[in-house]
Protein backbone atom coordinates (compact mmCIF):
# COMPACT_ATOMS: atom_id res chain seq x y z
CA UNK A 1 0.00 0.00 0.00
CA UNK A 2 0.87 3.46 -0.26
CA UNK A 3 2.15 5.61 2.24
CA UNK A 4 2.67 9.82 2.34
CA UNK A 5 5.97 11.32 2.31
CA UNK A 6 6.76 14.04 4.12
CA UNK A 7 9.29 16.43 1.84
CA UNK A 8 12.65 18.05 3.31
CA UNK A 9 12.48 21.44 4.58
CA UNK A 10 16.62 21.99 4.35
CA UNK A 11 17.71 20.36 1.03
CA UNK A 12 21.52 20.92 -0.04
CA UNK A 13 20.77 23.58 -2.32
CA UNK A 14 18.73 25.48 -0.23
CA UNK A 15 21.59 25.22 2.63
CA UNK A 16 24.28 26.29 -0.34
CA UNK A 17 22.24 29.27 -1.42
CA UNK A 18 21.34 30.80 1.62
CA UNK A 19 24.87 30.42 2.55
CA UNK A 20 26.12 32.22 -0.55
CA UNK A 21 23.49 35.01 -0.84
CA UNK A 22 25.63 36.98 2.32
CA UNK A 23 28.68 35.83 0.58
CA UNK A 24 27.75 37.66 -2.64
CA UNK A 25 26.49 40.40 -0.69
CA UNK A 26 29.98 40.94 1.36
CA UNK A 27 31.51 40.99 -2.09
CA UNK A 28 29.54 43.22 -3.54
CA UNK A 29 29.90 45.49 -0.50
CA UNK A 30 33.74 45.06 -0.49
CA UNK A 31 33.91 45.73 -4.58
CA UNK A 32 31.81 48.77 -4.42
CA UNK A 33 34.11 50.27 -1.68
CA UNK A 34 37.25 49.28 -2.99
CA UNK A 35 35.81 50.90 -6.62
CA UNK A 36 34.99 54.10 -5.07
CA UNK A 37 38.42 54.55 -3.85
CA UNK A 38 41.17 56.62 -5.21
CA UNK A 39 42.30 55.56 -8.39
CA UNK A 40 46.18 54.35 -8.43
CA UNK A 41 48.92 53.20 -10.41
CA UNK A 42 51.93 51.82 -9.86
CA UNK A 43 55.09 53.36 -11.15
CA UNK A 44 59.12 52.44 -11.00
CA UNK A 45 60.31 55.17 -9.10
CA UNK A 46 63.78 55.14 -10.85
CA UNK A 47 62.24 56.77 -13.82
CA UNK A 48 61.47 59.78 -11.49
CA UNK A 49 62.70 62.89 -10.59
CA UNK A 50 61.72 63.82 -7.51
CA UNK A 51 62.61 67.68 -5.49
CA UNK A 52 62.25 68.73 -2.25
CA UNK A 53 60.62 72.06 -1.90
CA UNK A 54 63.24 74.24 0.21
CA UNK A 55 63.47 77.89 1.29
CA UNK A 56 66.30 79.84 -0.84
CA UNK A 57 67.18 82.97 -2.77
CA UNK A 58 65.21 83.99 -5.42
CA UNK A 59 66.06 85.99 -8.62
CA UNK A 60 64.15 85.91 -11.47
CA UNK A 61 66.28 86.19 -14.69
CA UNK A 62 65.75 85.09 -18.70
CA UNK A 63 68.18 83.30 -20.88
CA UNK A 64 69.08 85.12 -23.77
CA UNK A 65 71.80 84.88 -26.74
CA UNK A 66 73.98 87.22 -27.93
CA UNK A 67 76.43 88.36 -30.85
CA UNK A 68 79.21 90.51 -29.99
CA UNK A 69 79.93 93.34 -32.15
CA UNK A 70 82.20 96.41 -32.31
CA UNK A 71 80.94 99.17 -29.99
CA UNK A 72 81.24 101.71 -33.10
CA UNK A 73 80.70 100.44 -36.99
CA UNK A 74 81.26 103.05 -39.29
CA UNK A 75 79.79 102.11 -42.57
CA UNK A 76 81.74 103.58 -45.93
CA UNK A 77 79.46 104.93 -48.47
CA UNK A 78 80.77 106.31 -52.20
CA UNK A 79 80.15 110.09 -51.46
CA UNK A 80 81.12 110.42 -55.49
CA UNK A 81 80.78 107.85 -57.97
CA UNK A 82 83.46 106.73 -60.11
CA UNK A 83 85.61 104.20 -61.36
CA UNK A 84 87.86 102.36 -59.29
CA UNK A 85 91.22 102.82 -60.20
CA UNK A 86 93.35 102.16 -57.22
CA UNK A 87 93.08 99.69 -54.33
CA UNK A 88 95.38 100.47 -51.44
CA UNK A 89 94.46 97.81 -48.79
CA UNK A 90 92.27 94.80 -48.20
CA UNK A 91 90.02 93.13 -46.06
CA UNK A 92 90.64 93.14 -42.28
CA UNK A 93 93.50 95.95 -42.11
CA UNK A 94 94.00 97.53 -39.25
CA UNK A 95 93.26 101.46 -40.41
CA UNK A 96 94.66 105.16 -38.82
CA UNK A 97 92.42 108.02 -39.62
CA UNK A 98 92.09 109.57 -42.86
CA UNK A 99 94.11 106.96 -44.47
CA UNK A 100 93.16 106.68 -48.27
CA UNK A 101 91.71 102.80 -49.01
CA UNK A 102 90.75 103.11 -52.30
CA UNK A 103 91.02 106.13 -55.34
CA UNK A 104 88.12 106.91 -57.53
CA UNK A 105 88.35 108.71 -61.08
CA UNK A 106 85.28 111.38 -62.43
CA UNK A 107 86.06 112.86 -65.75
CA UNK A 108 82.91 114.92 -65.39
CA UNK A 109 83.75 116.22 -61.81
CA UNK A 110 87.47 117.00 -62.35
CA UNK A 111 86.04 119.19 -65.72
CA UNK A 112 83.50 121.23 -63.08
CA UNK A 113 86.77 121.82 -60.87
CA UNK A 114 88.70 123.37 -64.10
CA UNK A 115 86.44 125.35 -65.28
CA UNK A 116 85.00 126.47 -61.74
CA UNK A 117 88.97 127.12 -61.23
CA UNK A 118 88.86 129.31 -64.15
CA UNK A 119 85.63 131.35 -63.41
CA UNK A 120 87.37 132.26 -59.74
CA UNK A 121 90.65 133.08 -61.79
CA UNK A 122 88.49 135.20 -64.37
CA UNK A 123 86.38 136.77 -61.57
CA UNK A 124 89.85 137.71 -60.17
CA UNK A 125 91.42 139.61 -63.12
CA UNK A 126 87.86 141.17 -63.69
CA UNK A 127 87.97 143.23 -59.83
CA UNK A 128 91.80 143.96 -60.75
CA UNK A 129 90.86 145.31 -63.74
CA UNK A 130 88.15 147.45 -61.87
CA UNK A 131 90.23 148.13 -59.04
CA UNK A 132 92.68 149.95 -61.15
CA UNK A 133 90.09 151.78 -63.45
CA UNK A 134 88.22 152.85 -60.32
CA UNK A 135 91.66 154.27 -58.87
CA UNK A 136 92.40 155.94 -62.15
CA UNK A 137 88.73 157.60 -61.82
CA UNK A 138 89.71 158.52 -58.46
CA UNK A 139 92.83 160.22 -59.48
CA UNK A 140 91.05 161.73 -61.96
CA UNK A 141 88.52 163.17 -59.66
CA UNK A 142 91.21 164.33 -57.22
CA UNK A 143 93.22 166.47 -59.83
CA UNK A 144 89.90 167.99 -60.85
CA UNK A 145 89.14 168.56 -57.23
CA UNK A 146 92.93 169.92 -56.80
CA UNK A 147 92.68 172.27 -59.94
CA UNK A 148 89.00 173.53 -58.77
CA UNK A 149 90.71 174.08 -55.07
CA UNK A 150 93.69 176.18 -56.85
CA UNK A 151 90.68 178.03 -59.20
CA UNK A 152 88.56 178.89 -56.27
CA UNK A 153 91.94 180.60 -54.20
CA UNK A 154 92.33 182.47 -57.05
CA UNK A 155 89.08 183.85 -57.62
CA UNK A 156 88.62 184.35 -53.89
CA UNK A 157 91.67 186.17 -53.57
CA UNK A 158 91.13 188.48 -56.73
CA UNK A 159 86.91 189.21 -55.76
CA UNK A 160 88.76 190.60 -52.01
CA UNK A 161 91.05 192.77 -53.91
CA UNK A 162 88.82 193.84 -56.53
CA UNK A 163 86.06 194.19 -53.67
CA UNK A 164 88.50 196.75 -51.52
CA UNK A 165 89.40 198.82 -54.59
CA UNK A 166 85.51 199.56 -55.74
CA UNK A 167 85.18 200.06 -52.49
CA UNK A 168 88.33 202.90 -52.69
CA UNK A 169 86.71 204.12 -55.90
CA UNK A 170 90.02 203.00 -57.60
CA UNK A 171 88.21 200.18 -60.43
CA UNK A 172 84.91 200.48 -62.00
CA UNK A 173 81.50 198.28 -61.12
CA UNK A 174 81.99 196.51 -64.31
CA UNK A 175 85.57 195.10 -62.77
CA UNK A 176 84.05 193.73 -59.74
CA UNK A 177 81.27 192.56 -60.82
CA UNK A 178 83.81 190.66 -63.08
CA UNK A 179 85.63 189.20 -60.53
CA UNK A 180 82.35 188.58 -57.91
CA UNK A 181 81.42 186.40 -60.88
CA UNK A 182 84.44 184.77 -61.63
CA UNK A 183 84.77 184.23 -57.98
CA UNK A 184 80.81 182.74 -57.69
CA UNK A 185 82.04 180.15 -60.43
CA UNK A 186 84.68 178.76 -58.85
CA UNK A 187 83.20 178.43 -55.66
CA UNK A 188 80.31 176.12 -57.34
CA UNK A 189 82.80 174.05 -59.13
CA UNK A 190 84.63 172.88 -56.25
CA UNK A 191 81.33 172.25 -54.73
CA UNK A 192 80.30 170.13 -57.59
CA UNK A 193 84.40 168.48 -57.51
CA UNK A 194 83.86 167.33 -53.94
CA UNK A 195 79.99 166.19 -55.10
CA UNK A 196 81.48 163.76 -57.59
CA UNK A 197 84.28 162.73 -56.02
CA UNK A 198 82.48 161.55 -53.17
CA UNK A 199 79.67 160.14 -55.16
CA UNK A 200 82.11 157.80 -57.20
CA UNK A 201 84.41 157.01 -53.75
CA UNK A 202 80.58 155.08 -52.82
CA UNK A 203 80.03 153.93 -56.07
CA UNK A 204 83.95 152.17 -56.15
CA UNK A 205 83.15 150.95 -52.16
CA UNK A 206 79.74 149.48 -53.53
CA UNK A 207 81.65 147.70 -56.96
CA UNK A 208 83.89 146.57 -54.67
CA UNK A 209 82.55 145.29 -51.94
CA UNK A 210 79.91 143.29 -54.44
CA UNK A 211 82.53 141.97 -56.57
CA UNK A 212 84.25 140.82 -53.33
CA UNK A 213 81.04 139.00 -51.92
CA UNK A 214 81.43 137.20 -55.05
CA UNK A 215 85.05 136.21 -55.20
CA UNK A 216 84.46 134.69 -51.77
CA UNK A 217 81.54 132.85 -53.27
CA UNK A 218 82.96 131.60 -55.94
CA UNK A 219 85.58 130.84 -53.54
CA UNK A 220 83.35 128.65 -51.22
CA UNK A 221 81.74 126.96 -54.51
CA UNK A 222 85.38 126.47 -55.81
CA UNK A 223 86.41 124.84 -51.97
CA UNK A 224 82.96 122.56 -52.44
CA UNK A 225 84.56 121.45 -55.93
CA UNK A 226 87.73 120.47 -54.77
CA UNK A 227 86.16 118.64 -51.37
CA UNK A 228 84.20 116.57 -53.87
CA UNK A 229 86.86 115.90 -56.25
CA UNK A 230 88.91 115.11 -53.17
CA UNK A 231 86.34 113.05 -51.92
CA UNK A 232 87.27 110.29 -55.06
CA UNK A 233 89.44 109.48 -52.56
CA UNK A 234 87.68 107.09 -49.95
CA UNK A 235 89.47 107.45 -46.43
CA UNK A 236 89.09 105.99 -43.24
CA UNK A 237 86.91 108.17 -40.89
CA UNK A 238 88.04 106.87 -37.57
CA UNK A 239 90.81 104.27 -36.47
CA UNK A 240 89.54 101.27 -36.38
CA UNK A 241 89.69 97.52 -38.62
CA UNK A 242 88.13 97.37 -42.29
CA UNK A 243 86.06 94.31 -41.73
CA UNK A 244 84.77 94.24 -45.45
CA UNK A 245 85.63 96.42 -48.59
CA UNK A 246 83.73 95.70 -51.43
CA UNK A 247 85.24 97.14 -54.70
CA UNK A 248 87.38 96.01 -57.69
CA UNK A 249 89.61 97.70 -59.89
CA UNK A 250 87.57 98.87 -63.01
CA UNK A 251 84.67 99.02 -61.14
CA UNK A 252 81.96 101.62 -61.26
CA UNK A 253 80.75 102.44 -58.18
CA UNK A 254 77.66 105.20 -58.15
CA UNK A 255 77.37 108.03 -55.84
CA UNK A 256 75.91 106.54 -52.18
CA UNK A 257 76.96 102.92 -53.26
CA UNK A 258 77.85 100.54 -49.84
CA UNK A 259 82.02 100.09 -50.00
CA UNK A 260 82.49 98.38 -46.58
CA UNK A 261 82.86 98.98 -43.29
CA UNK A 262 85.09 100.07 -40.44
CA UNK A 263 84.41 98.61 -36.94
CA UNK A 264 86.75 101.16 -34.06
CA UNK A 265 88.68 98.82 -32.35
CA UNK A 266 87.64 100.89 -28.47
CA UNK A 267 85.67 98.30 -27.22
CA UNK A 268 82.70 95.95 -28.02
CA UNK A 269 79.15 95.80 -27.60
CA UNK A 270 76.74 92.72 -26.83
CA UNK A 271 73.12 92.42 -29.30
CA UNK A 272 70.44 90.11 -28.04
CA UNK A 273 67.26 88.86 -29.41
CA UNK A 274 64.76 89.24 -26.39
CA UNK A 275 61.11 87.40 -26.84
CA UNK A 276 58.57 90.22 -27.03
CA UNK A 277 56.72 88.82 -23.98
CA UNK A 278 59.24 90.99 -22.24
CA UNK A 279 59.54 94.19 -23.78
CA UNK A 280 57.59 95.76 -20.77
CA UNK A 281 59.97 94.81 -18.82
CA UNK A 282 63.38 95.24 -20.14
CA UNK A 283 64.46 99.26 -20.00
CA UNK A 284 68.06 100.44 -20.02
CA UNK A 285 70.37 99.93 -17.11
CA UNK A 286 69.15 96.45 -16.90
CA UNK A 287 71.93 94.42 -15.79
CA UNK A 288 72.97 90.50 -16.48
CA UNK A 289 75.67 88.27 -16.66
CA UNK A 290 77.62 86.35 -19.15
CA UNK A 291 80.48 84.01 -18.51
CA UNK A 292 83.84 84.00 -20.96
CA UNK A 293 86.55 81.89 -20.33
CA UNK A 294 85.43 80.47 -17.32
CA UNK A 295 84.97 83.73 -15.45
CA UNK A 296 81.60 85.71 -15.29
CA UNK A 297 81.08 89.17 -16.19
CA UNK A 298 78.47 91.98 -15.88
CA UNK A 299 76.62 93.06 -18.72
CA UNK A 300 74.55 96.18 -19.08
CA UNK A 301 71.53 97.20 -21.63
CA UNK A 302 72.17 100.49 -23.50
CA UNK A 303 69.97 100.81 -26.11
CA UNK A 304 66.10 98.97 -26.56
CA UNK A 305 65.19 98.36 -30.02
CA UNK A 306 61.11 98.79 -29.66
CA UNK A 307 60.97 97.32 -32.98
CA UNK A 308 59.34 93.74 -32.84
CA UNK A 309 59.97 91.62 -35.48
CA UNK A 310 58.69 88.06 -35.69
CA UNK A 311 58.14 87.64 -32.01
CA UNK A 312 61.38 89.44 -30.88
CA UNK A 313 62.98 92.61 -30.25
CA UNK A 314 66.53 93.39 -29.92
CA UNK A 315 68.70 95.07 -27.20
CA UNK A 316 72.87 96.75 -26.98
CA UNK A 317 74.52 95.33 -24.09
CA UNK A 318 77.85 96.54 -22.98
CA UNK A 319 80.59 95.46 -19.93
CA UNK A 320 80.74 98.58 -17.52
CA UNK A 321 82.89 97.05 -15.40
CA UNK A 322 85.65 94.61 -16.51
CA UNK A 323 85.74 93.67 -20.44
CA UNK A 324 87.06 90.32 -21.41
CA UNK A 325 90.13 89.78 -23.44
CA UNK A 326 89.04 86.66 -25.13
CA UNK A 327 85.70 87.66 -27.05
CA UNK A 328 85.81 88.27 -30.91
CA UNK A 329 83.77 89.64 -33.66
CA UNK A 330 80.49 87.42 -34.13
CA UNK A 331 81.05 85.65 -30.91
CA UNK A 332 77.85 83.89 -29.33
CA UNK A 333 77.23 84.59 -25.38
CA UNK A 334 75.00 82.74 -22.72
CA UNK A 335 73.45 85.86 -20.40
CA UNK A 336 71.33 85.07 -17.94
CA UNK A 337 69.16 88.76 -17.87
CA UNK A 338 67.91 89.60 -14.32
CA UNK A 339 64.39 91.16 -14.30
CA UNK A 340 64.56 91.46 -10.49
CA UNK A 341 66.27 92.43 -7.21
CA UNK A 342 67.18 89.09 -5.37
CA UNK A 343 64.81 87.85 -2.90
CA UNK A 344 63.90 84.78 -0.14
CA UNK A 345 61.06 82.90 -1.56
CA UNK A 346 60.09 78.68 -1.34
CA UNK A 347 61.39 76.81 -4.39
CA UNK A 348 60.47 73.88 -6.28
CA UNK A 349 63.04 73.01 -8.64
CA UNK A 350 61.59 73.14 -12.81
CA UNK A 351 60.45 70.36 -14.59
CA UNK A 352 58.54 68.20 -16.61
CA UNK A 353 55.43 68.21 -14.74
CA UNK A 354 54.50 71.93 -15.97
CA UNK A 355 53.47 70.69 -19.10
CA UNK A 356 50.54 68.19 -17.91
CA UNK A 357 49.27 70.93 -15.15
CA UNK A 358 50.12 74.20 -15.97
CA UNK A 359 51.47 75.06 -12.60
CA UNK A 360 47.85 73.98 -10.88
CA UNK A 361 48.94 70.96 -8.88
CA UNK A 362 51.50 68.53 -8.62
CA UNK A 363 52.30 64.71 -7.01
CA UNK A 364 53.41 64.93 -3.60
CA UNK A 365 55.07 61.91 -1.71
CA UNK A 366 54.04 60.31 1.62
CA UNK A 367 56.33 60.97 4.31
CA UNK A 368 57.54 57.28 3.88
CA UNK A 369 57.89 57.99 -0.10
CA UNK A 370 56.18 55.07 -1.27
CA UNK A 371 53.10 56.83 -2.78
CA UNK A 372 52.06 59.90 -4.38
CA UNK A 373 49.04 62.07 -4.52
CA UNK A 374 47.46 65.02 -6.39
CA UNK A 375 48.03 68.02 -4.68
CA UNK A 376 46.88 71.59 -5.29
CA UNK A 377 49.69 74.07 -5.35
CA UNK A 378 50.24 77.98 -6.40
CA UNK A 379 53.04 78.74 -8.78
CA UNK A 380 54.12 82.41 -9.09
CA UNK A 381 57.29 83.99 -10.78
CA UNK A 382 59.67 81.42 -12.16
CA UNK A 383 63.17 81.05 -13.75
CA UNK A 384 65.11 78.69 -15.51
CA UNK A 385 65.55 76.82 -12.78
CA UNK A 386 63.26 77.25 -10.49
CA UNK A 387 59.39 78.30 -9.65
CA UNK A 388 58.10 80.35 -6.53
CA UNK A 389 55.86 78.60 -4.53
CA UNK A 390 52.90 80.59 -3.33
CA UNK A 391 50.45 78.07 -1.66
CA UNK A 392 49.79 74.14 -1.09
CA UNK A 393 53.46 73.25 -0.28
CA UNK A 394 55.85 73.58 2.64
CA UNK A 395 59.66 73.60 2.93
CA UNK A 396 60.86 69.89 3.02
CA UNK A 397 57.79 68.37 0.96
CA UNK A 398 58.95 66.25 -1.97
CA UNK A 399 57.32 66.64 -5.06
CA UNK A 400 57.88 64.68 -8.68
CA UNK A 401 58.91 67.16 -10.98
CA UNK A 402 59.05 65.04 -14.16
CA UNK A 403 56.65 64.59 -17.11
CA UNK A 404 52.91 63.60 -16.19
CA UNK A 405 51.89 62.87 -19.87
CA UNK A 406 51.89 59.15 -18.64
CA UNK A 407 49.94 58.76 -15.51
CA UNK A 408 46.31 60.21 -16.84
CA UNK A 409 44.11 61.21 -14.28
CA UNK A 410 45.30 58.75 -11.26
CA UNK A 411 44.90 60.20 -8.31
CA UNK A 412 47.37 57.93 -6.52
CA UNK A 413 50.63 56.80 -7.46
CA UNK A 414 52.80 53.95 -5.59
CA UNK A 415 56.03 53.95 -5.73
CA UNK A 416 58.18 50.30 -6.26
CA UNK A 417 55.18 47.88 -5.87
Amino acid sequence: MDRAITPKKWTTRKVLLMGGLPLVGLLAVGGYYYGAGPSQLNVDPARLTVSEVRQGSFQEFIPVSGVVLPETTIYLDALEGGRVEEKYVEDGALMKKGQPLLRLSNADLELSLVNQETAVLNLFTQMQMSRNAAQQNTNARLNQLADADNAYQEAERVFKLQKTLYEQKVIALQDFRQAENAYHYQTRRRRLSRTMLHQDSSATRQETTQAARSYVRMQNALTLMRRKVGDLIVRAPIDGQLTSLDAEIGQNVNKGARLGQLDAVTGHKVRADIDEHYITRIFPGLRGTCTVAGRPYALQIRKVYTQVAQGRFQVDMVFPEAVPKAIRRGQTLQIRLTLGDETRALLLAKGGFYQQTGGAWVYKLTPDGRRAYRADVRLGRQNPDYYEVLGGLQPGDRVITSGYDTYGTMQELVLGQ
